[in-house]
């Protein structure tokens, strides 16, 4: 759903554009919350969220390169807002989306450089919001079990790309350079994004539940589901779930264990990054060779309708990795790997980039201390 130059006129994107500059800055304040208040089970969260966000902006740019058929002439793919919102946070995501839309215009000339403001509104800040209130909703009305958190992900990521498509359409109805029956674009554009949010869903759906399966505590829209495990031991008549106050040497004496709880002990998120990393490598370097070839959903609609007669050539269509192949190299497997290969490791690099800066400054910004693990916000004030 990149939308090209020319498609929306210019106070159009001007406005969407202040919009989007509006919307990261708060995310950029927001995402500094969530950021420190992803700790769970001790130690700061933020050492190992900053990192994990930017290998979700990076797995999502590598998803994107994966096109799937959802009608005759049609394809789709992964749009992402759901997918970060429901890992790393709203306002993270809004940030992971923004990050790759930026790298997708810059680097690949995929989405206009004029329209970067109708991108990220409609692709980052639309999507996310749809999709995490809806999770939220759905998650205090679903039995508070890590099943709920993967249905809750399936609803939410479907209903986010319909309502993309909306977003377009009401942006192309105050700003469309052609004129094209609104009508015709809405019933076209929401009757396909409907299909694509069904692969949107499902690939949401089952990345959530992978990383809820081997470390749910990583995912943000999963906190307060379960509570890190806790060792503790009680003499015979000590009240349930209260450790009694035993000397120590007391305890040593008898052969038991003293009855204090014991936190539970921090894992390192090196195994799920690496292995994120390397499906991220495996889709851009290797699967995208064998996505569908056939137009997005936008790109379809924009021919039929005639939304494109006045498209105009990207900024960027001479870039070394324009169209995500590698300029001047023959072998179209070679060329399109290599290009998602530097695409994943831009990606994560500029990522990782911006969310250890806000790590770094939330934790000892001028004057500032690290917050206590009691003052940090809960999901809800965030």
């Amino acid at each position: 759903m990149h939308v090209p130059d020319g498609f929306i006129n210019a106070p159009v994107s001007v406005a969407t554009g202040a919009v989007a500059a509006a919307a990261v800055a708060v995310s950029l304040r927001g995402a500094r919350r969530e950021l420190a208040g992803a700790a769970q089970g001790g130690g700061t969260g933020a050492e190992r969220t900053a990192p994990l966000a930017g290998l979700v902006a990076a797995f999502i740019f590598a998803v994107q390169m994966l096109n799937f058929p959802v009608a005759a002439g049609t394809s789709g793919h992964l749009l992402g807002g759901a997918l970060a919102a429901i890992l790393v946070g709203p306002y993270t995501g809004v940030l992971c989306v923004s990050v790759v839309l930026l790298m997708q215009g810059v680097l690949f000339a995929d989405g206009g450089l004029t329209a970067l403001g109708v991108n990220i509104t409609d692709m980052a800040i639309v999507t996310t919001v749809v999709a995490y209130a809806l999770f939220r909703g759905l998650v205090k009305v679903l039995p508070r079990r890590r099943r709920s958190i993967t249905v809750a992900s399936f609803v939410a990521a479907l209903v986010s790309v319909p309502a993309a498509a909306v977003t377009f359409t009401a942006l192309y109805a105050l700003g469309g350079t052609a004129d094209v029956p609104i009508g015709k674009v809405f019933t076209a554009m929401v009757g396909v994004h409907v299909l694509i949010g069904i692969g949107e869903a499902a690939i949401t759906a089952l990345t959530v539940g992978a990383v809820i399966a081997v470390r749910p505590d990583l995912v943000y829209g999963a906190r307060g589901l379960t509570a890190p495990l806790e060792l503790r031991t009680s003499p015979l008549g000590a009240p349930a779930g209260e450790p009694a106050a035993v000397p120590a040497a007391a305890t040593a004496s008898a052969g038991e264990p003293t009855a204090v709880p014991t936190a539970a002990p921090r894992r390192s998120v090196r195994r799920v990054w690496l292995a994120g990393l390397a499906a991220a490598v495996v889709c851009a370097g290797g699967l995208s060779y064998y996505a569908s070839t056939s137009p997005d959903g936008l790109e379809k609609v924009a021919h039929d309708q005639g939304i494109d007669a006045k498209a105009k050539d990207h900024a960027a269509k001479d870039s070394p990795l324009a169209d995500y192949s590698v300029k001047d190299i023959t072998d179209p497997r070679l060329a399109g790997g290599l290009a998602g290969i530097i695409g994943v490791g831009a990606t994560l690099a500029a990522g990782t980039g911006v969310f250890l800066v806000l790590r770094r400054r939330r934790s000892a910004g001028p004057g500032e201390a690290a917050a206590p693990a009691a003052e940090r916000p809960t999901p809800e004030q965030v």
